[in-house]
């Protein structure tokens, strides 16, 4: 619920710290002043549209800041935390505005964090719900009508349930048009796989075999001079120079181990000099067992050479073919006969995909129609009772009906002979009608409602909505226009009803209105050193009996004050026989 409201440089007002109560608050005052600008801030915390005309004159900006309990409203926690603004050690969620004079434009924040409008549209919507004469066009637009009926017939489970059929069926239908429109592809696809197979298998390709062919053509190509750098390798260290002096490395090395051996023997300093030689000469003679091993492997054949190239050719001819390097091609091969097998099998994927489609197709047109039954029920029963409301809220002429249309469909489920249009929402199309007249057709609430008939209607489907309704805190602006005082007493109960389950905030002109309030604030304005502003109060008992007088009267006096105690007992007595009737806690007591 709201707990707290600040408002400061907004309009006419320069400074205003509200607090509110649980249950049912009424703000009450004389006509312009002001009442209505606390509803545009309200309305502004909760993500509409704001402008410079609301900065109040001469000031840089406006601030509206609300405090909002969010112990009845757990629905909220996901959202806050999906957003990244739930303070998990804490039990309220702030949300504030500020509105610049000189662009009109404004930052928004939720719990000190700036968010965009459209995240505080979804938030605030959540919290905060503003219903009056002059705003019921979501009541207007036949749209909405079908989520009223389903949140009344508490269908929403039973919705979400037709809405996964639907989309389950949707995509085996995806499934089956591609396999469907897709037979010439399919055929083009299957032949170029068992080309790719038979190439594959033709030229007989290994992992890796190209580089190592690179390689080997390299050695090829530079076979003459690789052969001549080993022979020279093996000579220097083994063999020594033919037709030369010079001597092999090895023979010269081991002159050196025997003579540091020998030395050893009369110097011991030069025993680790004749380890370290003897060991050079047995790595020495290692390296020309390698050498010699190497130079044997060597293969000159030039007829190896041109075996090489053609191969390479063969490896490159089918990666331009195919376009992809030879692991791919040997992957897809390998998985050619299984992907062959799929797309070779489309008759039998598309008979089975079509049964799978009636068989979904028949549970949809089961549950859709077991929907729009519960539907025509819950309908049946809102029109009864908001017929009862409005007879309470004098006008007792007044039909409301639901009027439930199907459309026609080609593909859609087949209900009772038909096959009808059906979307996430089921198969009804839902409006509600309404005659205000006796001896009038039922007609769209659109065309026909007045304001008065309007702000009517909507409390009486909020009345009877307030039980499913998940918004904690409902304002109701001025709904009693053209309410009579008999009516307005029934207005009281049903916002006080109303309250059971909600915070409700309304600004009213009715004293029988008033009465039922568990908290009751007054609106004014005043001059003060030559400005206008406006302020708000909560009033005491005694304060409030004046109000209700002079609503009644214009100025209290003793007459008026005395029917204000006696309407303010009535509502007392009506709200203690109501809640002793419910067996539910003991409202706040009216003063």
């Amino acid at each position: 619920m709201l707990i707290e409201l600040q408002i400061q440089d907004f309009a006419i007002i320069d400074r205003l710290h509200l607090r509110f109560e649980q249950g049912f608050n009424v703000l009450t005052g004389e006509t312009g002043a002001g009442k209505s600008i606390i509803i545009d801030a309200l309305g502004t915390l909760r993500g509409e549209r704001v402008d410079p005309t609301f900065v109040r004159a001469g000031c840089a900006r406006a601030r509206i800041e609300g405090v909002f309990s969010l112990d009845d409203c757990p629905h909220l926690l996901p959202l806050l935390a999906e957003h990244d603004l739930l303070d998990e050690d804490d039990d309220q969620v702030i949300l504030a505005r500020e509105i610049s004079a000189e662009s009109g434009r404004s930052v928004a924040r939720i719990n000190g964090r700036a968010v965009n409008s459209a995240t505080l549209r979804e938030i605030g919507s959540r919290l905060i719900d503003i219903h009056g004469q002059h705003e019921g066009q979501s009541l207007f637009n036949p749209r909405t009508h079908l989520e009223l009926l389903d949140r009344f017939g508490d269908l929403l489970p039973l919705r979400q349930q037709v809405a996964e059929q639907l989309a389950a069926l949707r995509a085996v239908q995806a499934q089956l048009v591609d396999l469907c429109t897709g037979e010439a592809h399919r055929q083009a696809q299957i032949e170029e796989l068992e080309m790719l197979r038979a190439d594959v298998a033709a030229a007989k390709l290994k992992l890796g075999e190209e580089e190592a062919l690179l390689r080997e053509r390299a050695m090829m190509q530079n076979a003459t001079r690789i052969v001549t750098l080993a022979d020279d390798a093996y000579r220097a260290l083994y063999t020594g120079a033919e037709g030369r002096s010079e001597r092999p490395a090895v023979e010269l090395l081991s002159l050196a181990v025997d003579a540091l051996t020998e030395l050893a023997r009369f110097d011991e300093r030069a025993g680790p000099l004749a380890q370290q030689v003897t060991e050079l000469h047995y790595q020495l003679e290692e390296l020309v067992i390698g050498l010699r091993r190497y130079r044997a492997d060597l293969d000159v054949d030039p007829r190896r050479l041109d075996a090489i190239e053609d191969r390479l050719t063969v490896l490159r001819d089918l990666q331009r073919k195919y376009g992809v390097d030879l692991a791919t091609l040997i992957e897809r091969a390998a998985n050619a006969e299984a992907e062959i097998e799929r797309l070779s099998n489309s008759a039998a994927q598309i008979a089975a995909l079509e049964t799978q489609v009636q068989l979904l197709l028949a549970e949809l047109a089961r549950r859709a129609l077991e929907l729009s039954q519960r539907r025509r029920q819950a309908g049946e029963e809102l029109s009864r009772q908001i017929s009862t409301a409005m007879r309470d809220l004098a006008m007792p002429n007044v039909q409301f009906a639901v009027q439930i249309d199907h459309s026609d469909d080609p593909n859609g489920p087949l209900i009772n002979g038909r096959r009808l249009a059906c979307d996430r929402t089921g198969i009804d199309r839902v409006e509600f009608l309404i005659s205000p007249n006796p001896g009038e057709p039922l007609k769209p609430l659109a065309r026909v409602a007045s304001g008065g008939e309007s702000a009517r209607l909507l409390l009486a489907l909020k009345s009877i909505l307030s039980q499913v309704d998940e918004v904690p805190t409902l304002i109701f602006d001025e709904v009693d226009a053209g309410v009579g005082g008999r009516a307005g007493h029934v207005v009281g109960q049903k916002l006080w009803a109303i309250s059971q389950r909600h915070q409700v905030l309304c600004i009213t002109h009715l004293p029988q209105v008033a009465a039922f309030a568990n908290a009751h604030y007054h609106i004014r304005k005043e001059v003060v050193a030559g400005r206008t502003r406006t302020s708000v109060e909560p009033l005491s008992p005694e304060q409030r009996i004046d109000e209700i007088a002079a609503m009644l009267d214009g100025v209290p006096n003793d007459h008026s004050r005395a029917n204000a105690r006696q309407i303010l007992e009535r509502a007392q007595a009506w709200k203690v026989r109501m809640a002793g009737a419910t067996h539910g806690p003991s409202p706040q007591r009216a003063s």
